[in-house]
């Protein structure tokens, strides 16, 4: 149904995010990450006390593909 809009001030749009005016089918925004983290790395509170004295994160990945995102609708 067309609209009449306004003024329209974006300020910032996040890397998976959509900014739309107007009539639409589907939106589907498409993203990926990967994340390498080592012990302690997502702790959270006041008081938190990790002793690692040895930390390894493996970060080599075989893989060429893990999830391919293609023809998605």
């Amino acid at each position: 149904m067309p609209a009449i809009v306004g003024h329209i001030n974006v300020v910032n749009i996040g890397s998976s995010g959509v900014f739309h005016i107007g009539d639409v089918f589907a939106i589907r925004p498409i993203s990926y990450s990967r994340t390498f983290a080592g012990a302690g790395s997502f702790n959270v509170g006041e008081t938190v006390n990790v002793y690692n004295y040895e930390n390894s994160t493996n970060v080599n990945d075989q893989d060429v593909i893990d999830q391919p995102i293609s023809l998605t609708y």
